[in-house]
């Protein structure tokens, strides 16, 4: 299990919202309000190559970087903590999109937090969220005014390894970001991993574990890492000693330190692939 359904995202640490402390809302519809210093976003709807419509949730900044993201989610799919973590990346300047896994087999309407999302797990294939995601990346790159240079995949548990896998897909990526995803390979895609395909990577790598994760043993993320290094592929691979699965949480109140090492390793790797605006 990834995020409880209580889970908060953690603010940004104050020295790297000082300078950004509002953001808008996306044009065009009407917004979520988030907290203090957070964006108003939008839900929105988008189509897939095989027609399938699935729900996303869109932040702009007010002081955009040039960069933009698309979120993919844990096992949940599109809930309150992937929406409010889309306003934390606008209020750092970046584009932000969260997309939902589950639009061909639950729908659009909204879902209970009892929602019983493992039964659709269970029915999400690879190919269709490869195709869900360039649908995500296609609507940041056509955003009106946006000026998006550089695209980040970033995603937490079954939606880290998801993230990690965005990397040999074409989409034209400037990097992925994976937290606690498993780099061996998921229950779901046993025969699939990161680590296998790490030869195949089109673009730079950040992970980021915990120590005491008992779900992805220090070997599997040894064994990544020493795939990609061989492979040439720029990577940087993290890993908290003592945290759990999941210590990215506001309600982990003990990680504080961890998870604000986490927003600034994700900001300078995204400011890092991003050009200069000019």
């Amino acid at each position: 299990m990834c995020f409880e359904v209580n889970a908060v995202p953690p603010e940004l640490p104050p020295h790297l919202s000082a300078h950004l402390s509002s953001s808008s809302g996306a044009s065009g519809g009407a917004g979520t309000s988030g907290g203090a210093g957070t964006s108003a976003g939008q839900h929105v709807t988008l189509t897939s190559a095989d027609g399938t419509e699935l729900a996303a949730y869109v932040t702009r900044p007010a002081a955009p970087t040039g960069a933009g993201i698309v979120i993919l989610p844990d096992v949940r799919g599109l809930f309150h903590f992937y929406e409010e973590l889309a306003q934390r990346f606008a209020t750092a300047g970046v584009e932000a999109i969260a997309i939902d896994y589950f639009g061909r087999t639950a729908g659009m309407a909204p879902r209970p937090d009892d929602f019983d999302f493992m039964a659709h797990v269970a029915q999400v294939k690879l190919d269709q969220v490869m195709q869900d995601v360039a649908a995500a990346v296609a609507y940041l790159r056509s955003m009106p005014g946006a000026r998006v240079s550089a695209i980040f995949t970033a995603g937490f548990c079954f939606g880290g390894f998801l993230s990690f896998m965005q990397g040999v897909q074409h989409h034209g990526l400037a990097g992925v970001i994976g937290f606690y995803g498993n780099p061996a390979g998921t229950q779901r895609f046993p025969s699939i991993s990161p680590t296998a395909q790490a030869a195949q990577f089109e673009c730079p790598v950040l992970g980021l574990f915990g120590g005491a994760d008992q779900g992805i043993p220090a070997e599997s993320v040894q064994q990544f890492d020493q795939a990609l290094a061989a492979a040439g592929i720029e990577h940087e691979l993290i890993t908290y000693p003592g945290a759990p699965h999941s210590f990215f949480d506001r309600t982990y109140q003990q990680y504080q330190a961890e998870s604000a090492d986490a927003w600034q390793r994700m900001l300078s790797f995204i400011r890092a692939h991003t050009p200069p605006r000019a």
